[in-house]
């Protein structure tokens, strides 16, 4: 069982939280997170290009290089894989171990059961160390209906875990962790369930997605009408050097660099 691996097979789950560029990564590596996901949403805003549309291949790669190499153990969220030929996935899961990644996140967006079931398989075969992370929108962008027969076929194919965003409902959760034979990953939403009542009903990963990505921007966004209309901003901000610090390998105090030392 690799490292990766390791962190879901523990009593407390993983908690995973997602990255969109080197100092939020590193940021939160320091704060003692041993596992950094990567969120395609902020990969793509910061593109500007659509998320989930496959269009941000090449910037998930250089990103993956960049981060892939940093003292963590990094997932990738590769949408749902950036192609429909399930050989060109492997391909592309290969290109991140090589890179340094230890797990995928590989979405079906409710297309073809067999299709995605195929994509795991292939990257399987391709990565055989990657930790594949099956995602099915059956509850993100659905009803439900079919979460069992896909998450079984996923299971098959090989998934070492299987993800279902939008199921927030305790009982429907806890069922799912019975039936399931990989563990369970739940997105984590304010809205639902604690990290500690998932850990009770038995989930094994708890993703947080985009969720910093879009607290991080609606920070920004408060702070500069709360300047525009002539008041402090609130909130925590490191300072410029320690922000700094982060691109050059370390992370300084937040009581590091003031913000008038900035070059």
């Amino acid at each position: 069982m690799t490292a990766f691996a390791e962190l879901h097979h523990r009593d407390e789950p993983l908690l995973l939280p997602n990255a969109w560029d080197h100092a939020s990564a590193r940021a939160l590596a320091e704060q003692g997170f041993r596992a950094i996901g990567t969120t395609s949403l902020g990969v793509a805003a910061a593109a500007g290009l659509p998320d989930g549309a496959s269009e941000t291949r090449d910037e998930t790669l250089r990103l993956a290089l960049t981060l892939g190499s940093d003292p963590y153990l990094l997932s990738v969220d590769a949408e749902d894989g950036y192609s429909e030929d399930p050989d060109e996935v492997g391909e592309f899961a290969r290109h991140l171990t090589a890179v340094g990644a230890v797990g995928i996140n590989l979405e079906d967006r409710l297309g073809a059961t067999a299709l995605h079931a195929a994509k795991i398989a292939a990257v399987k075969s391709a990565a055989p160390g990657l930790f594949v992370n099956a995602r099915t929108d059956t509850y993100w962008t659905g009803d439900g209906q079919g979460t069992i027969d896909r998450i079984d076929a996923y299971q098959e194919a090989g998934a070492d875990c299987v993800f279902v965003p939008g199921l927030s409902e305790p009982r429907e959760i806890a069922a799912l962790v019975r039936h399931v034979d990989v563990p369970l990953n739940i997105l984590y939403t304010p809205t639902g369930p604690t990290v500690p009542h998932l850990a009770d009903l038995g989930v094994r990963r708890v993703s947080l997605g985009s969720l910093l990505y879009r607290q991080a921007l609606g920070a920004a966004l408060e702070a500069a009408e709360a300047i525009r209309q002539g008041r402090a901003p609130g909130g925590a901000a490191p300072s410029y050097g320690a922000v700094d610090a982060l691109a050059r390998g370390g992370w300084s105090s937040p009581s590091g660099r003031s913000d008038s030392q900035r070059r």
